[in-house]
């Protein structure tokens, strides 16, 4: 019933190891189905090298398994609330890359510093600060994605042109409109988080892109009046 949705699951989650984004059985990717009001997510603690499409789990927006033998990653309540509440994602990813990680630990936003994070999103990407004792010893992974919304919704961010974001002490979480874009936000947010990184051994004191350059490489690629690629 779900054999196309559990290809696509599998197919982004196998690129994660392929881009060097996770190691053994870290980080997970799911993928929606908007008619049907349920996503495939990646089982729990099974090894890449040894996960089929038949293993994906399939479930609905409250986490709850609909199809499928296998536990769920342990991060299904978080992809449940995004696809719940952002409408318009088609796939979710979380890794735990180095550098994204690093920043991540650190509870630091990512500055803009150049054209290639410009091309991708206009602005910091930010860190959300860390749970409370209470959320953690709580509902944990539901909260994790409340602290998401909050994190948004205090620095005035649109989900549809921020499309990654980390969480203090955890890591990276980044969306798109499929699962395959997902993961390329994954792939992106890593050598962001690692530009980011070396600008600041080189110069500590690197201002951030001057807004008029910032908004031009944003706005040829995502603007009205776009005009990077190819077009349809």
């Amino acid at each position: 019933m779900y054999t196309t949705l559990k290809e696509e699951c599998y197919e982004a989650n196998m690129q994660l190891p392929q881009l060097g984004l996770v190691l053994f059985t870290f980080g997970n990717v799911s993928a929606v189905d908007r008619e049907r009001a349920v996503f495939a997510i990646k089982p729990s603690g099974v090894p890449y090298e040894a996960l089929r499409p038949q293993d994906i789990v399939i479930c609905d927006y409250d986490g709850k398994i609909v199809e499928g033998t296998m536990r769920p990653s342990s991060d299904t309540k978080t992809h449940a609330l995004l696809y719940k509440t952002w409408p318009k994602i088609g796939g979710i990813s979380h890794t735990h890359s180095t550098h994204a990680v690093a920043w991540a630990q650190a509870g630091m936003d990512i500055p803009i510093f150049g054209t290639t994070h410009a091309d991708h999103t206009h602005q910091d990407i930010p860190c959300a600060p860390a749970l409370t004792d209470e959320m953690i010893q709580g509902d944990y992974e539901y909260e994790t994605g409340n602290q998401i919304f909050d994190v948004f919704a205090q620095k005035g961010l649109l989900y549809n042109e921020m499309e990654m974001v980390l969480l203090q002490n955890h890591g990276p979480f980044t969306w798109g409109k499929t699962a395959e874009k997902a993961v390329y936000n994954s792939a992106v947010l890593e050598e962001l988080a690692k530009m980011a990184y070396l600008t600041l051994q080189i110069n500590p004191n690197t201002p951030r892109i001057k807004d008029t350059l910032r908004l031009k490489h944003y706005e040829r690629k995502h603007g009205t009046n776009a005009y990077y690629g190819q077009g349809c």
